[in-house]
């Protein structure tokens, strides 16, 4: 999160409840026109790494859905609200400044496009690695886990204690879909309902070309510490992965590998391995 940000923002809120409405009363109308600029820094200005512009849309359309529900509850709320639209079109006072709107609208719209379309395309500072090699260690809530020689605890239960691995593996499930189907989808293809918000998509677990061919302790150190984590040979990117450790337990994150190599069939790859 960008903490300048987010204050910068907050602190405008409580100046325009403090001062501005002093010696200018505002109606919910504009309170909603407050409300939906501020949400919209703090998504696209306020979070770090920036969240993809057609999250930034999507969320930004869920928004609007909510503050215009909000407006419509009050029958009495809404009515002024359609009072002051109205009078703002129709009114002689405000011709100017309709005017300026009816400008301004379609100005802005043809310099974004423009804008867009005269950005020169950029090269890659360097080449893209789908699977760029990890760090020899990572620490994770304190503790030094080294990625060459990590095996997955719960891996052994597979053979030594079934019913405890398929408890182990439920959990995994549980977790993925609380929290990892929305990008990675629920037949894990990469095809979640955010997928295409990402430069590159989300991974096809099913492919043989991904976690088929990697050990758990990898999976472990790109979940554990998500898009932030990721070296220079993977990037350019645009991924709102988060990093995973703030949210979940070592445990919980060694249970979501059983569960992703459980539902696609595939065995991890064994220590010692040539990439």
């Amino acid at each position: 999160m960008n903490i300048l940000i987010l204050l910068i923002i907050v602190a405008a809120l409580a100046a325009i409840q403090l001062f501005v409405t002093r010696w200018l009363p505002l109606n919910r109308l504009a309170w909603m026109a407050i409300w939906w600029v501020a949400v919209y820094a703090a998504f696209a200005y306020g979070i770090n790494p920036p969240l993809p512009s057609s999250i930034v849309v999507l969320f930004m359309a869920i928004v609007t859905l909510a503050l215009v529900a909000y407006l419509s509850a009050d029958s009495e709320e809404l009515a002024s609200a359609m009072r002051a639209i109205t009078a703002f079109m129709v009114e002689r006072r405000f011709r100017v400044a309709l005017l300026a709107v009816l400008v301004a609208l379609p100005l802005l719209a043809a310099l974004s496009v423009y804008t867009d379309l005269s950005k020169p395309p950029q090269p890659p500072t360097s080449s893209r690695t789908i699977h760029p090699p990890p760090p020899v260690s990572i620490s994770f809530k304190g503790k030094t886990i080294p990625l060459s020689t990590a095996n997955n605890p719960y891996r052994e239960l597979q053979h030594s204690d079934e019913a405890a691995f398929a408890q182990h593996v439920e959990n995994g499930r549980r977790i993925y879909f609380e929290n990892c189907f929305y990008c990675h989808g629920d037949n894990m293809q990469g095809a979640g309902m955010f997928a295409h918000g990402y430069d590159p998509i989300p991974a096809n677990f099913n492919d043989p070309t991904t976690i088929a061919m990697l050990q758990e302790s990898y999976l472990f150190w790109r979940i554990a510490k998500g898009a932030p984590g990721l070296p220079s040979e993977a990037t350019p990117w645009s991924s709102a992965m988060p990093a995973w450790e703030n949210f979940l337990t070592e445990e919980e994150i060694w249970d979501v590998i059983l569960f992703l190599y459980e539902f696609t069939g595939y065995e991890p790859r064994a220590q010692g391995m040539p990439h």
